[in-house]
């Protein structure tokens, strides 16, 4: 079993269905409208705007956890994030990634340390993942490294299928 086999709920209801991103890259990100980190929706979008046709899945996953910074609707979510930062890759349904209530993708993503040998919860909004095309974990980036860092974006071209 892989982190692809996890399921999800997509935001606009129904299943994710992460099978369909088996042979694929996939950096799944805890998403929220109201941080001080909103902004790397930005630099997200252009990230899979570039390597989508290489094989680049940007995964969406929104979260209220964290000082109540995504508090919207599913549809409040996907309006802000069209309008506000032209968004077109996949966003999940909105989950807890931390605590008794943990949703089983994350506890299927954090045993994997970032580069400062980070391993468990989740410490805030935009903490990156990415899951290789093999469904395994690749690497762990905090919710500072932004998009556009070269180290996350060599990371992904490694990835690439």
């Amino acid at each position: 079993m892989t982190v692809l086999d996890t399921e999800i709920g997509a935001l606009t209801g129904g299943p994710a269905d992460l099978k369909q991103y088996a042979g694929k890259a996939v950096l799944v990100v805890n998403v929220a409208s109201k941080c001080g980190l909103t902004p790397q929706y930005e630099g997200l979008q252009k990230l899979y705007d570039t390597y989508a046709d290489r094989g680049l899945v940007v995964l969406g996953v929104p979260c209220n956890q964290f000082m109540g910074q995504e508090p919207g609707s599913a549809e409040e979510i996907a309006e802000f994030c069209s309008v506000n930062y032209g968004v077109t890759f996949p966003l999940t349904e909105k989950v807890e990634v931390n605590g008794d209530g943990r949703h089983p993708l994350y506890t299927a993503l954090v045993d994997t340390a970032d580069a400062d040998g980070h391993t468990g919860d989740i410490r805030w909004n935009f903490e990156k993942f990415l899951v290789a095309p093999d469904g395994t974990v690749a690497a762990r980036f905090g919710p500072q490294v932004t998009p556009e860092e070269p180290d996350l974006v060599a990371t992904v071209e490694r990835h690439l299928p």
